[in-house]
């Protein structure tokens, strides 16, 4: 990849097709459109993309069908399923085919961005390095050990692996779905306090005994990692 992702986005609607188009191309990346599931399946066998941007609603095979598909025959580009339909059961239906990540529409552009990004980012293999750095901030994978400057941060498990996964992401807006699929492995949400009440436990740790913080909430979205200096 010379600078930029290589994206196919599989979606019938050609305005909608030809605005992602532009968004995406504004950001120096590069995306191959297919018009529907049976052409965008072929294309994702043969082409070699970051990410797949997955309309779920197709004139011939359905988004969750096509998803399916792509994992059966061992494609295993990141999927990010766009759709109309944005209920709990929608989403865990999403994930449960075999899409990464699921986003409503009508949806915000740099939410899709940075979605695409953190995708490509666990599929590059950054979330597997031995020592993740981001500023002030150092997490040793295999050591299971966490560090702000020079000070060791006791974490809990629990509390290591939400640490790993903001540093994973970091810069970037982590949403509560996002958490809850990835870190406590759900494709629900069980509509309790989990998230708040570790990420409350987390930021007390990260910023005791420092004057600035470590943490920022994004209201209504979710957290961003800030680099700790």
């Amino acid at each position: 990849m010379a600078g930029g992702l290589d994206i196919l986005h599989i979606e019938d609607d050609s305005r909608t097709a030809s605005d992602l188009q532009q968004l995406v191309r504004a950001t120096g990346d590069r995306i191959t459109w297919e018009a529907n599931g049976a052409d965008g399946l072929r294309r994702a066998g043969i082409g070699d993309f970051d990410v797949i941007i997955l309309d779920r609603m197709l004139p011939d095979i359905d988004g969750l069908t096509v998803v399916k598909r792509m994992r059966e025959s061992g494609i295993g580009t990141p999927v990010l399923m766009l759709s109309a339909l944005g209920r709990t059961i929608d989403r865990a239906e999403g994930l449960d085919a075999g899409a990464d990540d699921y986003l409503a529409k009508p949806f915000e552009a740099t939410e899709l961005l940075a979605r695409l990004r953190a995708l490509h980012r666990r599929a590059a293999g950054h979330a597997h390095s031995a020592v993740i750095i981001h500023g002030a901030f150092e997490c040793h994978v295999k050591a299971r050990t966490a560090f702000r400057g020079s000070k060791h941060l006791a974490l809990s498990p629990k509390e290591f692996e939400l640490f790993r996964y903001l540093m994973e992401n970091a810069g970037e807006v982590v949403t509560r779905e996002m958490l809850l699929r990835d870190v406590w492995k759900m494709s629900f949400d069980p509509q309790t306090n989990v998230v708040d009440v570790n990420i409350g436990r987390l930021r007390r740790k990260l910023e005791d005994g420092f004057n600035s913080p470590a943490l920022e909430t994004i209201w209504g979205t979710g957290y961003r990692l800030l680099d700790g200096k």
